[in-house]
């Protein structure tokens, strides 16, 4: 558990007493318990805030770094995918529709899929960007 940065004097409190990023480290320690060589996050970082998951992500390079496992990132956030991906899969009705580094699939996407998932993410990062501007409604 102090592996993970949590008490060891946690281990008997229930799962609904800890806070989101809390539960993310608690499912780490509960997985590299079994020392595996590979671990699949299905959208563990998804309910989480951004200062949260930057902490949830260090602590994932730190612990695969101790451990050495590799893991695979299933996510639909592509500003994370573009910072942390080695490799990128795209998926469109459980098939694989393109792959390749970050910088190939999301600087110039060949599946019409990728692009509306990017430009999905630019039509959001514009109206972030007016609403700061106080240009929203």
């Amino acid at each position: 558990m102090e592996e993970v940065g949590l008490s060891p004097g946690w281990a008997d409190r229930r799962a609904l007493q800890f806070s989101g990023g809390q539960r993310q480290r608690l499912a780490l320690a509960r997985a590299i318990a079994l020392q595996p060589s590979f671990l699949i996050l299905d959208e563990s970082l998804s309910k989480l805030d951004l200062i949260t998951q930057a902490q949830i992500l260090q602590l994932l390079s730190d612990l695969q770094a101790t451990h050495a496992f590799t893991y695979l990132l299933i996510c639909h956030d592509l500003t994370l995918v573009r910072r942390v991906a080695d490799f990128v899969l795209v998926m469109h009705q459980g098939e694989i529709v393109e792959r390749g580094t970050p910088q190939e699939v999301l600087a110039s996407p060949q599946h019409v899929h990728t692009r509306h998932l990017l430009s999905s993410v630019r039509h959001l990062e514009s109206a972030f960007r007016d609403v700061q501007r106080g240009e929203g409604s």
